[in-house]
């Protein structure tokens, strides 16, 4: 049985990610990319959809120990699980070496004190837990092999195979060092070479000590904003820079629930953020790169922008549903692809030329085709702004005028008016500055409800929306502005939990709301990242401090954060780790260090 979802860590390699849970379990991983299909995926299922269990032995009819402490060690992604047991401690060191040839999963068993009996157990289903491979032994190694995939296990240990799955048991000494590695590799090529645990593990250390020294934020939150910064590097693919929203599919955004999508995809809404998240806290290579992987994704087709991308800019995402999976904690459908992806998000006009204009004004090195592109969104925006769309939460019901898509296409007019004031670009100026007057004026009068002083989810509508926290962060109006003030206290009042988190909108339990969609969901952890901004902007610092600390103790004990937070059960929820979560975080720890608004 799966763990919850705050108890699992992640390990990757800057190309695929595994989550390891709390007793040394590792419930997913797909090969030989985020988006490959899982090798292991009893996080979505049982453990007949393939796991990798390592830790000290236990009685068959119980349930597996959980590690007695965890931690990463220093500022890395190598996961560091000791046991203390009757018999005595033992350690697990579980990391995947940045690639040079075949992806690895490299698992370093250590004894502390004592003798302690081990067990690895390791259930190896490709296709999403479907089909079961064909296990042999070549020269000493085993490899599992289905179709065009093959996995290679290589150990000192002796192995044997049961009910399936490849065993080693033995006993773990002080001063004992035991490495198992998996490697993948296309069934049709030569096996992978053998590997070099300890050597991997050396180098893995010293690429995350070195990549970590760029970092130029030295505030009181440094400890949670490295981690998030590590944790945006591993959801990173390296050969393209694109940043997956996060590793997984299908956790829920309830428990039991229907709302379970696939977030192994790049989002253009998280560019800019993101953007600005590592162009100040010093990576500006990989800032580079987000802007490279966005311009080839856009590249030929700006009148076609979709919302979403495959991490190496692919366009078909189409959508699937694995119906031999049952889903986390019965949470289904499980799906893969996103339907979503062909939806019509007129902010995402916004948040691109918000990605361009950050980079133009941090100096990152220049891109010609970026103001190009710039000037041929806002051509087709000029004709397409008033259009309904599906809005950012990418809702399945009807098409509406939301306000924060009209927000963002003022984002998009004004930033490519300053792009020409600058004498970087040329365009229809006059025209332009008229274009952002009149989306401006729209947006105040048919999107603000004078009654309650709040700006609306949508044209006509009661509803608020968080996405209308961002209006005073992208400069729509000054945060001094009285509407602004009045939507953050509706939302405060209207939108909160009871323990101050924000929820993205109203939904309708049982029957279909905004979203097209029945059931609820817990509350969305960027939106409430966003509501501590904008405290902090209104000059309500010390409430946003105590909202944002709130909020850094919902992450896990590794610091890590899924994409919601459910008040009713006190647990996270949604696809882990989240990099919209994680985004915000880093954003807020540098505005609230900037305005002297922390403790101690």
């Amino acid at each position: 049985m799966a763990g919850r979802i705050e108890d699992y860590a992640l390990i990757g390699d800057m190309q695929t990610a595994a989550l390891v849970c709390r007793d040394g379990t590792v419930d997913w991983l797909c090969l030989p990319r985020f988006d490959s299909h899982a090798v292991f995926a009893g996080l979505l299922g049982t453990e007949e959809h393939g796991f990798w269990r390592l830790g000290p032995a236990y009685p068959a009819d119980t349930e597996p120990p959980a590690a007695s402490r965890r931690r990463y060690r220093g500022d890395s992604l190598i996961l560091e699980s000791e046991w203390d047991t009757p018999r005595g401690t033992v350690r697990v060191t579980d990391f995947m070496p940045p690639r040079d040839g075949a992806p690895q999963l490299i698992r370093i068993v250590e004894g502390v004190s004592g003798r302690v009996p081990m067990r690895s157990a390791l259930r190896m289903r490709f296709s999403y837990g479907r089909v079961v491979p064909w296990v042999h032994k070549v020269d000493n190694r085993t490899v599992a092999v289905a179709g065009p995939d093959s996995v290679w296990l290589d150990t000192p240990a002796d192995t044997y195979g049961q009910d399936l799955t490849t065993y080693s048991d033995f006993t773990i000494s002080p001063g004992d060092r035991l490495a198992f590695t998996i490697s993948w590799q296309p069934s049709h090529h030569q096996p992978p070479a053998l590997p070099d645990p300890e050597g991997s593990l050396d180098a893995t250390e010293d690429f995350w000590r070195e990549w970590v020294e760029h970092c130029t934020y030295h505030g009181p939150y440094r400890e949670s904003v490295i981690r998030s910064l590590i944790t945006l590097k591993a959801l990173t693919y390296a050969p393209t820079g694109g940043i997956v929203a996060a590793p997984t599919t299908s956790l829920p955004e309830e428990i039991g629930g229907v709302r379970n999508w696939d977030y192994r995809y790049t989002w253009l809404r998280d560019a800019a953020i993101t953007l600005s998240s590592l162009l100040r806290t010093g990576y500006r290579e990989e800032a580079r790169a987000w802007r490279e992987w966005l311009l080839r994704a856009v590249a030929g087709d700006p009148e076609n922008l979709q919302i979403m991308y495959g991490i190496a800019g692919e366009r078909e995402l189409g959508e699937a549903e694995l119906d031999w999976l049952p889903g986390y904690e019965g949470s289904a459908p499980v799906r893969v692809g996103n339907g979503a992806a062909n939806q019509l998000q007129l902010d995402v006009y916004g948040e691109v030329t918000e990605a361009l204009h950050l980079a133009h004004m941090t100096g990152l090195s220049r891109n010609d085709y970026a103001s190009v592109l710039q000037l041929k969104l806002i051509r087709y925006l000029e004709d397409h702004w008033d259009q309904p769309d599906e809005g950012i939460w990418e809702v399945r019901g009807p098409r509406r005028h939301f306000v924060h898509s009209k927000v963002m296409a003022w984002v998009a007019v004004d930033r490519t008016i300053k792009l020409i004031e600058s004498g970087d670009a040329d365009g229809p100026l006059e025209r332009w500055r008229e274009l952002r007057d009149e989306i401006h004026r729209d947006v105040c009068e048919k999107g603000y409800d004078k009654e309650r002083n709040t700006f609306t989810q949508s044209y006509g509508s009661r509803e608020l929306d968080a996405s209308l926290l961002l209006i005073p962060q992208m400069g729509f109006l000054p945060p001094d502005d009285k509407r602004v003030i009045g939507t953050i206290e509706a939302i405060q009042r209207e939108l909160s939990t009871p323990d101050g988190f924000v929820l993205r909108y109203p939904t309708a339990g049982d029957e279909a709301g905004v979203d097209g969609l029945e059931g609820d969901e817990g509350a969305f952890l960027a939106c409430s990242f966003w509501l501590a901004d904008d405290l902090a902007m209104i000059g309500r610092v010390d409430e946003a401090r105590r909202l944002f600390e709130k909020l850094l103790s919902l992450r896990n004990d590794l610091g890590l954060l899924a994409e919601e937070w459910d008040p009713r059960l006190q647990r996270q929820v949604g696809n882990f780790p989240q990099a919209f979560s994680h985004v915000p975080l880093i954003d807020t720890a540098l505005r609230l260090t900037a305005s002297g608004a922390y403790g101690g």
